[in-house]
């Protein structure tokens, strides 16, 4: 395995989790803003890889395994770190929705390419949207504090439960379309093509 660009970046994703991790729990005031510091460099890196990958043939198969892999690790450790400050039954079930479908839908992903049928599963907008979404509430929800008299937290939260919303949705689209091969209703293509050279960023996971 050759070490490229991507790649490092994509390390650096998963090296800063237990920073996060740290900064998280520091009984400092300059916590909360390490802590979103930390959360968006991740998300900067997550971008840059891709574009790096791309933008200098820098792809390869081991880039494409760990870049969908870094990207919802830190997400779910956000998560569970964020759960602990807002212990309630609404915002845990959010968490666990967002989290439960990243599972559900690798594996999903994973099948779907054994069947040769990864087609069926392509990103959405709904997809796309949650992302945003996601991300933006993940952020505030690390920084906690009121800023220019704006409830920082509350938004926060808002924009986790409508995430946990369109994560569902989005969730259902995907289901619905792999639906006929999971029901057998379409036999496998063991014989299709094989997909396009593996990217260091596949479009398909960020969704």
């Amino acid at each position: 395995m050759q070490f490229n660009t991507a790649i490092v970046l994509t390390l650096l994703r998963i090296a800063l989790i237990p920073v996060l991790v740290l900064f998280f729990y520091l009984p400092y005031g300059w916590s909360n803003i390490a802590s979103v510091v930390v959360f968006v460099l991740a998300a900067v890196t997550d971008w840059a890889d891709g574009f790096i990958a791309r933008r200098f043939n820098q792809m390869s198969d081991f880039g494409a395994f760990l870049d969908p892999v870094a990207d919802k690790l830190m997400v779910a450790v956000a998560l569970v770190l964020l759960v602990q400050t807002n212990p309630t039954l609404y915002f845990a079930l959010a968490a666990a929705i967002i989290i439960g479908r990243e599972i559900t839908i690798s594996a999903l992903r994973e099948w779907m390419a054994e069947m040769g049928e990864r087609g069926r599963v392509k990103v959405s907008n709904i997809g796309k949207l949650k992302t945003i979404f996601q991300m933006v509430a993940i952020s505030l929800l690390l920084y906690q504090q009121d800023l220019l008299g704006l409830p920082i937290a509350f938004i926060g939260e808002l924009l986790l439960y409508l995430a946990a919303l369109l994560t569902l949705w989005s969730m259902w689209v995907y289901l619905s379309s792999a639906w006929p091969i999971m029901a057998g209703q379409s036999g496998p293509r063991r014989d299709a093509a094989p997909s396009a050279a593996p990217l260091d960023k596949d479009p398909a996971e960020h969704e």
